[in-house]
């Protein structure tokens, strides 16, 4: 069950009677406000179509998999999940920036306080989009999750298009999506399918499988990349991957290791001490003689991935992965 914050000051019902109170205090000192050039644009979301007003003055961003674009793009956000967001975003220690916390004990009362005109939620945060609709409801919500049973792949190339969209940046979102097909195709042009391969989640100094297609963001990559599984074993969507013993994965004899480090990117904002997904690896014993640690065919994430799985992290990582194969 989540937890929801309760109120702490006066409920909301009062505090919209107050603000309500004050304009009406105020109203005849005010000066006319000025007039905006705006207009709309209309995008399908996950729920339908929505119409946004643009350009949007007031953003809540609580997609993990869009926001470091979304600041790349200068969009100004003025209030966001900041406890589990990446390293590196312009406002992450703003402290004018409203702060949700984290998903599991969100301050949902920080959106009413951010007063947004649009919110772009997805991912940590879809379960919370009904409370969305009632905290703001006259703000825009748009949520562009990869839907289930839909590719990754399609899915990132129509988040990053829809918010170049609204956010009027059709031409950057295009160059990311055309980065994007660039590094899928040199991967696809130089890796021989008659190589095995096996996708790992590091977490609290464990190893952990992350299953072809269903695996926590190394599934689908197997489906990206036509890639040929070392294992053939169902798997959970988990976040830290399932349990397997190194001996299994020893046994499945990979010829690459692709590796996910959960815990360089949970370590941002914990300052806790972990066990680099490098270290655990070379230290296994179990796993030295496997022709992907023999080789030195071991294909890391950027250190940050599990903070940030949107489409700029899927083309570092594909580059990469292209400048191993390619350097054989």
């Amino acid at each position: 069950m989540r937890s929801i914050r309760p109120l702490t000051a006066t409920p909301l019902v009062a505090l919209a009677a107050l603000a309500l109170a004050g304009c009406a205090g105020t109203a005849a000192d005010a000066e006319p406000a000025a007039e905006t050039d705006t207009e709309t644009v209309t995008v399908e979301d996950n729920h339908g179509e929505q119409t946004v007003t643009t350009p949007p003055q007031r953003v809540v961003a609580t997609d993990n998999r869009t926001i470091s674009m979304l600041d790349s793009w200068g969009v100004p956000v003025v209030g966001a999940p900041l406890d589990i967001f990446p390293d590196g975003l312009s406002f992450k220690d703003d402290p004018a920036v409203a702060n949700l916390g984290n998903h599991n004990e969100p301050d949902l009362e920080a959106v009413v306080a951010a007063d947004p005109d649009l919110i772009v939620n997805g991912q940590r945060f879809a379960s919370y989009y009904a409370d969305f609709e009632t905290l703001v409801p006259d703000a825009t919500i748009v949520e562009l999750d990869p839907r289930d049973g839909e590719p990754l792949d399609e899915e990132l190339r129509r988040q990053v298009t829809t918010l170049g969209e609204i956010f009027g940046k059709q031409e950057e979102a295009a160059a990311l999506v055309a980065d994007f097909d660039a590094a899928i195709e040199r991967v696809l042009a130089a890796y021989d399918d008659s190589e095995t391969v096996m996708g790992v989640i590091t977490s609290g100094g464990e190893i952990n499988y992350a299953a072809p297609t269903t695996g926590r963001t190394l599934g689908p990559v197997y489906d990206i990349l036509g890639l040929t599984p070392a294992l053939e074993s169902d798997g959970s969507t988990d976040h830290q991957g399932d349990d397997i013993s190194v001996e299994a994965l020893a046994a499945a004899d990979p010829d690459w290791f692709l590796v996910m480090d959960r815990d360089a990117a949970v370590s941002v904002n914990t300052d806790e001490a972990y066990t680099p997904a490098t270290d655990i690896l070379a230290g296994s014993e179990a796993l030295q003689n496997v022709t992907a640690v023999r080789e030195g065919n071991i294909v890391y994430m950027p250190q940050g991935t599990y903070l940030n799985e949107g489409i700029e992290t899927y083309t570092q990582f594909f580059e990469d992965f292209a400048d191993a194969l390619e350097s054989r």
